[in-house]
């Protein structure tokens, strides 16, 4: 079984190499493909509802891993690929003060629009009324996994540990969410 594995991730290495947009946009709609399927089961829903499940995998596919990819390519192009503390924590205030606010933003737009089909006027008061605090709880959390990515993952795999990341902390706001719920009940 061990040969299989790692002849999977030597091929999954490979594609990562000679695709890089591919491999990095593949990737994140996988994995927030499992996220998914893992917040819907947390959630109690019984049966796995398939169109959120592709809808949310294309948003991966479409535009995190892509987003994702051109991004660390732009930092490491601004910053000359440093990796000193210095040129570290200006990646990362960067990122928090451009793409963090923007990334959340455009996620919950997108999944009250699309992902459950609400219109304009109700998705637009749900922002307004939840983003500040989904923004301010992202500054608590990401910026120690920016740190984490720029200071010590490889160019490659900063988009695939960022996903990887951003699948768990989906899993971990669907937790909050539902044990409100609960409570509320």
């Amino acid at each position: 079984m061990s040969d299989v594995i790692k002849a999977a991730w030597r091929n999954y290495l490979l594609q990562l190499q000679l695709h890089p947009l591919r491999t990095k946009a593949v990737t994140a709609g996988v994995l927030i493909g499992c996220s998914d399927v893992i917040a819907q089961k947390i959630s109690g829903i019984k049966k796995i509802q398939l169109r959120r499940l592709i809808l949310m995998m294309l948003y991966g596919f479409a535009y995190s891993g892509p987003f994702g990819h051109f991004l660390h390519k732009l930092m490491d192009i601004i910053f000359r690929g440093k990796k000193d503390n210095q040129t570290v924590a200006k990646k990362v205030v960067l990122e928090q003060l451009t793409s963090s606010p923007w990334n959340n933003m455009l996620f919950m737009i997108y999944y009250g629009l699309v992902v459950e089909g609400r219109g304009w006027g109700l998705v637009k008061n749900k922002v307004r009324k939840d983003y500040p605090s989904v923004q301010l709880t992202a500054w608590k959390f990401w910026p120690i996994v920016g740190w984490i990515n720029y200071q010590y993952m490889p160019i490659q795999f900063r988009v695939v540990f960022h996903s990887f990341v951003a699948s768990c902390w989906a899993i971990f706001l669907n937790l909050k969410a539902r044990s409100v719920a609960i409570k509320k009940a």
